[in-house]
């Protein structure tokens, strides 16, 4: 057994508070649900499998450091009226019925599930309650799972299912994951099959292009977009992208902070020195923006490059001049960049850090280059500084 590092043992709970009195009206509790097969002298005793929706006191992966559980993520289902919340030392994400009074989501019963606030649903690491084998875990210190419904339809692909990310399912990589739990809603439960509360895998898994350019131990987001393609967010690197179902990178963003304090555009901060928790994209009509003035204040990074940044936010790019073509776009490695008239024209490539990955003066109107050892991701062509044209390198 392990003994409690600071003789302190944080069991989250969660709380309802209404804003406009302050109160709280709802409460749900961890050390309400704990079962132990430890000490049989106190009430909690029990059989840890033959209690698949209580909490085992003596499942731990943090040698004994107060903060057992680490919760880092909830969300609320208002169709089922229900709450999921994640809970990465467990590997784990646990529903609890929400439509229980306080003292029900304090018991085993009661609720629109019978169950009161007994888990209804735990998913990613049947192992914590003796079931499965190794190769049934799922989740490996997720975090951001969430209901997809935010700013959707029901027409979208995945609306109603549960998103994660699963920070530390390789050893070296992170994916983002898509799944549906099976959801009797005439029995008001999650059916199990075997003993183990499924699916056995997930609807969706998202990597990056360059799987290991995606690989953050903590933090970290997904967001499904009303485009069709996901926002994802690797939070030790501070490094954002939107990725087409096509796996193809369409725009990236990498926060330019180091411990808080702004970098000059184009400096790349190192591991761990802008961590960011998640990223969300928020439609224009917003409610939250009524009212609200959204004039830009200013540049975040320090030595901005102004005319770089006017080229890339238009969204229709600048071709007139010299009727500037490039294909194949997305390009996997042979790239042919075409412009009117034979005279010697700038040809600049830049990324969105705008680092310059080839520069040269060209003529004949025609231009071959190999981007063969170029990072997936879009990048910005420019002719002289005028004519521009964005293109999207994959693998």
């Amino acid at each position: 057994s392990t003994l409690l590092a600071d003789n302190e043992l944080w069991p989250d709970f969660i709380l309802e508070v209404d804003p406009a009195t302050d109160e709280v009206i709802w409460e749900w509790h961890t050390w309400d649900h704990i079962i132990q097969d430890h000490d049989d002298s106190k009430a909690n005793y029990g059989v840890v499998g033959d209690y698949p929706g209580r909490i085992d006191l003596n499942w731990d992966t943090s040698d004994g450091v107060a903060d057992w559980m680490h919760s880092n993520a909830i969300d609320f289902d208002p169709i089922n009226d229900q709450v999921i919340m994640s809970v990465p030392t467990f590997h784990e994400v646990w529903i609890i019925d929400h439509s229980t009074t306080t003292a029900e989501a304090a018991s085993n019963s009661g609720g629109n599930s019978h169950r009161g606030g007994e888990l209804m649903y735990r998913w990613g690491n049947p192992a914590v309650y003796r079931a499965g084998t190794a190769e049934d875990q799922t989740l490996f210190y997720q975090h951001d799972i969430h209901w997809i419904y935010d700013f959707l339809d029901f027409t979208h692909p995945y609306y109603g299912r549960l998103a994660v990310f699963n920070n530390q399912v390789g050893e070296d990589y992170s994916t983002a994951n898509i799944f549906s739990p099976v959801f009797d809603m005439y029995e008001w439960e999650y059916p199990m099959d075997g003993g183990i509360w499924g699916p056995a895998d997930y609807d969706l898994t998202l990597a990056h292009p360059t799987p290991t350019a995606m690989y953050s131990t903590g933090l970290s987001s997904l967001q499904c977009l009303p485009n069709g393609n996901f926002l994802i967010m690797s939070g030790r690197q501070g490094y954002a992208f939107e990725l087409t179902p096509e796996n193809e990178i369409v725009w990236e963003y990498v926060t330019p902070l180091i411990g808080g304090v702004p970098v000059d555009q184009g400096e790349v901060p190192g591991l761990n020195q802008n961590l960011t928790f998640r990223i969300k994209r928020y439609p224009a009509d917003y409610s939250a923006f009524e009212g609200r003035d959204l004039t830009p204040q200013g540049w975040l990074e320090t030595a901005p490059d102004t005319d770089f940044c006017n080229l890339i936010l238009p969204t229709s790019e600048l071709t007139s001049d010299y009727r500037l073509q490039i294909y194949p776009n997305p390009v996997r490695d042979r790239l042919t960049i075409e412009w009117d008239g034979s005279v010697y024209v700038d040809l600049n490539i830049t990324d969105l850090l705008g680092r310059t990955v080839w520069a040269g003066r060209v003529t004949g109107g025609r231009k071959y280059l190999s981007t063969e050892g170029w990072e997936p991701g879009l990048y910005i062509v420019q002719v002289n500084g005028v004519s521009v044209r964005k293109l999207v390198v994959s693998r």
